[in-house]
């Protein structure tokens, strides 16, 4: 095997779709950076049935795209947070750029360290592991009747109440859908 190849056989096994693209290596970081395709984003907000004035949370919402969305197609406010200091100014530039300000904001920080108790949705591409260690926050935090939407990665432990397919760039995407039980 040459040298060169290497790269692109761990990309490819790991399931990862771009390798081409680039992520800051830091010890807190739960996944690489893979930008969600719009189609996807859409779908993934219509699954959750994102209402005008909800709150959305995107973990590790990268350039905003997720945040944008919800805030322009479905009327929901929006919470990101992203670790990555440059995907941090893009989407904080991105949402200046198009007068979202005031519907959308971006914490630079650690996922790990917000507070969600606000949430009415949440939004993952995450791996499955990063999810595991996600879980029990999701479990503390999260009000009854919250919603998660995870791309791709299942929680474990959890079922999902929808698992949805949706297709972009000739590739089909998994969503699974959770909702946080409401009290009996």
């Amino acid at each position: 095997m040459r040298l060169e190849t290497v790269p692109a056989v761990l990309f490819l096994v790991a399931g990862v779709p771009c390798a081409a693209q680039t992520h800051e290596v830091h010890p807190n970081n739960l996944a690489p950076y893979v930008a969600s395709p719009p189609p996807v984003i859409e779908k993934m907000l219509e699954i959750a049935a994102v209402k005008p004035g909800e709150m959305v949370y995107d973990l590790g919402c990268g350039d905003g795209r997720i945040l944008i969305t919800a805030v322009q197609k479905f009327g929901a406010k929006a919470v990101g947070v992203e670790l990555s200091k440059r995907h941090f100014d893009t989407a904080v530039e991105n949402i200046r750029r198009l007068g979202l300000t005031n519907h959308a904001k971006v914490i630079h920080g650690n996922l790990m360290d917000l507070d969600l108790t606000g949430a009415d949705v949440v939004t993952l591409y995450l791996l499955t592991l990063s999810n595991d260690r996600l879980r029990p926050k999701l479990e503390q935090q999260l009000k009854p009747g919250a919603r998660v939407v995870s791309l791709e990665y299942k929680i474990r432990g959890w079922k999902p109440v929808k698992v949805e397919k949706a297709e972009a760039h000739h590739r089909n995407f998994t969503i699974y859908l959770y909702e946080v039980p409401k009290p009996n």
